[in-house]
């Protein structure tokens, strides 16, 4: 049943029609190729990339931001705590209670089980070095057990700390 013959014919048919799938896109691709392929573009979409070149805005400092800081903005801001912190004094939930963290010391509340890492972060929980901490608690205090990615927005960071702050 399989002879050479057999094999020789099947092996000769996937060459031609390999054969004839080629020259059937090399045919194609010299029929629909557009005669002005090569001229410039007829009109340009607005991206934006040209504002890129432009000298870039400033960003604010913490400092700054913090003196203009909207106590009411930080309270939205403050949904992304309230699953772990609470405000109320001596309300320990996943994270000790901000009740008055502002220039309290760090690693303070009683009856709650810190991680050693926060000794990395200063003594006391000034507004910048809850700052510091906010934007990213991994980069700032290494090995901490807190798991939140931070807040890299400078302004919603100082409407936080006055949230906590006016709430205290």
């Amino acid at each position: 049943m399989f002879d050479t013959m057999v094999i020789t014919k099947t092996v000769a048919s996937l060459c031609g029609a390999l054969l004839v799938l080629l020259l059937g896109q090399w045919a194609a691709s010299a029929l629909y190729v557009p005669r002005n392929a090569d001229a410039p573009q007829a009109y340009a979409i607005d991206t934006g990339e040209e504002d890129m070149d432009a000298e870039p805005v400033a960003e604010l400092t913490f400092e700054e931001a913090f003196e203009v800081a909207d106590a009411d903005a930080g309270s939205q801001v403050w949904g992304q705590c309230r699953a772990c912190h609470a405000l109320e004094a001596g309300r320990n939930g996943v994270g000790p209670y901000l009740h008055g963290v502002v220039d309290r010391d760090i690693a303070s509340v009683d009856g709650f089980n810190y991680s050693g890492a926060l000794a990395q972060v200063g003594e006391v929980w000034s507004p910048e070095n809850l700052n510091t901490f906010i934007e990213s608690p991994a980069n700032s205090a290494e090995g901490t057990s807190m798991n939140f990615r931070g807040i890299g927005d400078v302004q919603d960071r100082a409407n936080l700390i006055a949230y906590i702050q006016s709430q205290s």
